[in-house]
């Protein structure tokens, strides 16, 4: 697959609540541009944080230097690190000012697999559900690090990460529970391509 004609999704797609937005992204495409070479991922997995009402988002604190993306204007990425080994990937969402995200959770690898595999140090035609199921592993997939990507303009067609739409749509939507926090873990604000087999476990 290649990304030739596809668009990067506009910004006012991102104007929606996080929930929304969540969902909404299910079957986009998720475009990593290294030395001019895309790496593709269909997006199979996504969780919604509510901004500063919601106590396991990043920012239900308030705006810090860290998080500062979260509160600016939508269509931006946000990126952190995790547990000391993990970069995780998120993008901005709702009006500037008002902190909203959506954390990508798994992608379903379309183009670009050997690179995929070369970023996570696996060999060759490893597995393509250990490339891109689950938030670390997806950004080490495309190699997406704080430093290279934290505050990119997703909506640019400049940037060297976008999310496109080929016109895919999902047969089915799963709702859950949010998974891997102690905070709010019972809100049902997980989102996964039904059946999908590169849903994290």
């Amino acid at each position: 697959m290649t990304d030739s004609g596809v668009l990067p999704i506009p910004e006012k797609f991102y104007l929606e609540s996080p929930d929304q937005v969540a969902r909404n992204l299910l079957g986009k495409l998720l475009i990593r541009r290294i030395d001019g070479h895309p790496l593709i991922g269909r997006i199979v997995e996504t969780e919604a944080y509510l901004g500063e009402n919601d106590p396991a988002a990043h920012s239900f604190a308030g705006m810090t230097n860290r998080n500062s993306v979260l509160f600016g204007p939508p269509g931006r990425a946000y990126v952190y690190f995790i547990y000391g080994m993990h970069y995780c990937l998120n993008v901005s969402c709702e009006p500037a000012g008002r902190a909203g995200g959506v954390l990508f959770r798994a992608l379903e690898p379309l183009s670009g697999l050997a690179e995929m595999a070369r970023l996570r140090g696996l060999p060759d035609g490893a597995s393509p559900p250990l490339l891109t199921s689950g938030p670390g592993r997806l950004c080490q997939a495309l190699g997406i690090t704080r430093e290279a990507i934290n505050g990119v303009d997703l909506t640019s067609p400049e940037s060297p990460l976008q999310i496109g739409d080929d016109g895919y749509v999902p047969e089915g939507v799963t709702i859950t529970p949010r998974i891997g926090i102690s905070k709010a873990s019972e809100r049902p604000l997980r989102f996964l391509i039904s059946g999908n087999r590169f849903v994290s476990k």
